[in-house]
């Protein structure tokens, strides 16, 4: 009986199967190159998105500045105004001693109210607490102090407070109550014990 042909050793098989070769100088060359290129194309990625994100932030900064530039235009405008607003206020609060005089604080009351709805419009708004009202730093400037039984009040307004939208152009002015001070009895100085003792 004759052995079939497909039938061949293990050993004629494992010699006839085609042996790895190893990569060349070249290819190997070609492979470092690659990984470099990679290297450097994830590199360059990441600083592309860092400075993307660079600019963005930069963008958006210079849209506040933007934002709050137009929103506080009136700002220095209204620092300067200021003084005029507290002169034109007080003139309205003095008082008058004709019909014809009066007549003309009508008109400049009416003036003044444009004035300050004008301004209003732009965000500016007047801050006047009233005597008896509590004492608030955020927006009070204490310009003196007076005793009382009830500390920690506004005694009395000396001048407005101006603020535009959320800014404080200037604190109102007022006289705060603060505490009583207790009376405490002068203590009598007591005489010297060797003045005594040279005395007897």
């Amino acid at each position: 009986m004759e052995e079939s042909k497909d039938n061949k050793p293990e050993e004629t098989k494992a010699a006839e199967e085609p042996k790895a070769e190893k990569p060349s100088r070249k290819e190997e060359k070609l492979q470092k190159r690659l990984e470099e290129a990679e290297a450097a194309a994830d590199k360059w990625k990441n600083e592309y998105y860092r400075a993307y994100a660079d600019v963005e932030n930069l963008r958006k900064s210079l849209e506040e500045d933007h934002r709050n530039a137009l929103k506080y235009r009136a700002e220095g405008f209204l620092e300067g105004l200021v003084p005029a607003l507290d002169a034109f206020y007080g003139a309205l609060q003095a008082p008058v001693s004709s019909k014809e005089a009066e007549n003309y604080k009508v008109g400049f009351t009416y003036i003044y109210r444009q004035i300050v709805s004008a301004l209003e419009a732009e965000g500016f708004k007047e801050i006047e607490p009233k005597a008896g009202d509590p004492f608030d730093p955020l927006y009070m400037h204490a310009v003196d102090t007076v005793e009382s039984d009830k500390p920690g009040l506004v005694d009395k307004v000396h001048a407005k407070g101006y603020q535009l939208r959320d800014r404080m152009i200037r604190p109102v002015m007022v006289t705060v109550t603060v505490a009583r001070k207790e009376e405490t009895k002068a203590e009598e100085p007591k005489e010297d014990s060797s003045k005594q003792a040279h005395e007897a």
